[in-house]
């Protein structure tokens, strides 16, 4: 099958703005794949956004990739992409995560069967266009320190859940919670499910398994109603971040950790404030590149 790509060239933070952009955009069809990454190893700061699709893209579809930059849009360059499925040629060169004793990986690596390593397999497709793959890998690394320092995690919600992978970490750290997991786009609930089904998570509202809802932040009745929880996960962005403190303060435990993450380093202030004022507590942060993980807990 043919397909095409655009592309275009600029300054590392420049196109790591246009993919937070593009994670705010309700509108963006889910199966238009779009990336960014550096260049090359030895020019870390000169980075490439790379958009893929199934026909050739016309000035609607230029226009909308332009839409993602905040000032002038760099130039884009068009390539035709014979005899492959462009969704695979997405995937390429996607390295697994290793995080911790977390090993994740696309269906084209083979798992890492050592002692002690739990592993996930999640399309990368399903992942691209967020730009958190530190975030992810940070929030991982931020769980498994959780499990090490004694936290115990009954009732776990992951708010904002994408692919389900931080669910499937925290089920997989704490096997007999109950474990919630949310994302106001409505297609993550068929990519939840068939994950779950890869990786041998059970589906299901009794301990150990997976329930999946449709909402904007805490706001329906499920969550409402399994909730007070004693471990929540929000790995979004730091508007919305700052926005849910006071609904994930009712909705964390007294006591109870959250873990934050999606923002940057140059955001963490506002979202640390944000959440003090709700009644949290700093306990550790971690900085995994530009972005910031921050591990709160509740006031009792």
């Amino acid at each position: 099958m043919t397909s095409w790509k655009l592309s275009a060239n600029a300054a590392k933070p420049v196109v790591q703005a246009a993919l937070l952009a593009h994670d705010e955009r309700e509108d963006w069809d889910p199966e238009l794949v779009i990336s960014g990454s550096e260049i090359a190893e030895h020019r870390p700061d000169d980075w490439v956004l790379e958009a893929w699709y199934p026909r050739r893209p016309g000035k609607a579809e230029k226009a909308a990739l332009a839409g993602l930059f905040a000032g002038d849009a760099p130039q884009f360059t068009v390539e035709k992409l014979a005899d492959e499925d462009w969704l695979t040629l997405s995937q390429q060169g996607v390295d697994p995560i290793r995080a911790a004793r977390f090993h994740v990986r696309t269906p084209d690596h083979a798992p890492d069967k050592a002692a002690g390593t739990v592993d996930f397999v999640i399309p990368a497709s399903q992942a691209f266009g967020t730009g958190q793959h530190e975030t992810t890998a940070g929030c991982l690394a931020m769980l498994d320190a959780m499990k090490r320092s004694g936290i115990v995690a009954r009732n776990v919600a992951d708010i904002g859940t994408g692919t389900g992978l931080l669910a499937f970490a925290a089920l997989a750290l704490w096997p007999r919670a109950f474990a919630t997991a949310s994302d106001i786009d409505a297609v993550c609930v068929g990519v939840v499910e068939d994950n779950a089904q890869a990786n041998g998570i059970p589906m299901g509202s009794g301990r150990g398994e997976l329930a999946m809802v449709v909402a904007d932040g805490m706001d329906d009745a499920l969550l409402a109603a399994r909730g007070p929880y004693d471990l929540l996960i929000a790995n979004i962005l730091a508007g919305p971040l700052i926005d849910f403190a006071p609904d994930f303060a009712e909705a964390v435990a007294p006591g109870g950790q959250i873990l934050l993450a999606g923002l940057l380093t140059t955001q963490e202030a506002a979202v640390r404030r944000a959440y003090r004022r709700a009644g949290f507590r700093l306990r550790a942060r971690l900085v995994n590149g530009d972005w910031s993980i921050l591990w709160l807990v509740r006031r009792r």
